[in-house]
């Protein structure tokens, strides 16, 4: 399949200056692309997957990807989307969103010294380093201000009477050099964004064309994401869904994606994994909620493994089945082929079988996983309603809880109170 076809049959392309010629020059051999990022963060969220998914496509289809970090064009702010200026980022903020950023691109596409491998690239290189006279006679020479201020990013803060500073209105002039630049000093002939981008990547394709004498370049853009539900891709009630484990853990970014909307399995699925078409196709011909629960634990599982490796996505689904009871849908070999089952990543008690052959009441228990600190505790807390063994409530504290309660594995979850719980191991 063609790369366009590719990547359009996933959701990944909204709009292509130029497809016709753009397809023609991908058929003759491999192509030099970028995307930039501007580190206005200190982590990348889920919400910057599109841009790239799309490079990491492009890639392991042959082409070589540019990873552009912003660090120049930060110090700018994008106006793109917005009615306020950008907060104003210092540089030492900028070079801790970079550090943060960096090896976090690295979990998706491949870096190296190979002919498709990516290189990362910082823009502050060469934008601190431009006169501005110089920049004003080689670049803004041309550029049109009756186009720029009907442009939607500035005709509507004009309109509105919002204040868009100068700096802001340069931020177009100062992203099509960097195409420019690219183009110069990479052979880049191609790039890609998300389509708030489209004006901005178009001047990069009319500056390269009346700089270097007619020279060709292109654009593809992604379009912006939004959930069924209206919501924005990467946020949840909690916030936003980042990419660095020590802002949203491996576990809970497994769940933002198992929670996701029915409606968006699918599309998930194709946006966000490597996974082939005509597999997530038989994933989405399978019917019944238990079926579409086993798939969002595929997307899940795939989606973080990506993200924070395998061993981190076996975790979090062996996790979740036990937290969630999962395996009244599905079994581990449903979602992961090949790929050793790990103990939840849950605190553990070990009790002696022996007291659940014996017969053990539902207060000792607790006491035994160190739930309760004494019998009196935890009779209290069953009274209160706040002591679940398997998943159902327990109402009477001395209640026999036998071998029967506990699962093929001979573990068994207790909880007490809303989040505190304990997976009781036998041996």
């Amino acid at each position: 399949m063609h790369i366009i076809d590719e990547l359009a049959a996933r959701g990944l392309i909204k709009d292509i200056a130029d497809e016709d010629g753009l397809r023609a020059r991908l058929e003759q051999g491999p192509i030099v692309f970028y995307c930039g990022h501007d580190p206005t963060a200190p982590s990348l969220t889920a919400g910057n997957l599109v841009p790239i998914m799309f490079q990491a496509h492009m890639q392991r289809a042959g082409h070589k990807p540019i990873v552009l970090m912003g660090g120049g064009t930060a110090l700018v702010g994008d106006p793109t989307g917005r009615t306020d200026s950008r907060k104003t980022l210092s540089l030492e903020q900028i070079k801790a969103n970079l550090a943060g950023q960096r090896p976090q691109f690295g979990r998706f596409i491949e870096f190296g010294g190979g002919p498709t491998d990516a290189v990362l690239v910082n823009n502050v290189d060469w934008l601190t380093g431009l006169g501005y006279i110089e920049f004003l006679r080689d670049v803004g020479a041309h550029f049109s201000v009756n186009e720029m201020v009907a442009a939607e990013t500035y005709a509507r803060r004009l309109r509105d009477q919002q204040h868009l500073s100068f700096i802001e209105f340069n931020y177009r002039l100062v992203q099509a050099y960097d195409f420019l630049h690219l183009h110069r000093e990479l052979g880049c002939e191609l790039q890609v964004g998300g389509s708030d981008q489209w004006g901005n990547c178009v001047a990069g394709i009319e500056l390269i064309r009346k700089a270097e004498q007619g020279a060709k370049a292109w654009v593809m853009t992604a379009p912006l994401l939004l959930t069924s539900s209206g919501a924005k891709m990467g946020k949840t009630a909690q916030g936003a869904v980042w990419l660095d484990a020590k802002r949203t853990s491996p576990f809970d970014y497994f769940q933002y994606w198992i929670n996701c909307d029915d409606r968006d399995v699918g599309r998930f699925l194709r946006l966000f994994t490597f996974l082939p078409l005509d597999e997530i196709d038989r994933l989405e011909g399978v019917e019944g909620a238990s079926a579409l629960t086993a798939t969002k634990a595929r997307l899940a599982w795939e989606a973080t493994a990506l993200c924070h490796g395998q061993d981190e996505a076996n975790r979090a689904l062996a996790t979740s089945m036990v937290l969630f009871d999962l395996e009244r849908h599905f079994a581990w070999d449903d979602v992961v082929t090949e790929q050793t089952r790990p103990r939840p990543d849950l605190p553990t008690a070990d009790v002696p079988r022996a007291l659940f052959d014996e017969g053990l009441p539902a207060f000792k228990l607790f006491v035994e996983a160190g739930l309760a600190a004494s019998g009196k505790q935890a009779k209290n807390l069953v009274k209160q309603g706040g002591a679940y063994v398997g998943g159902e409530a327990v109402t009477d504290p001395f209640a026999t809880l036998g071998a029967d309660v506990l699962s093929a594995d001979g573990s068994l979850l207790l909880r007490s109170g809303k989040k505190k719980y304990c997976l009781v191991v036998t041996a």
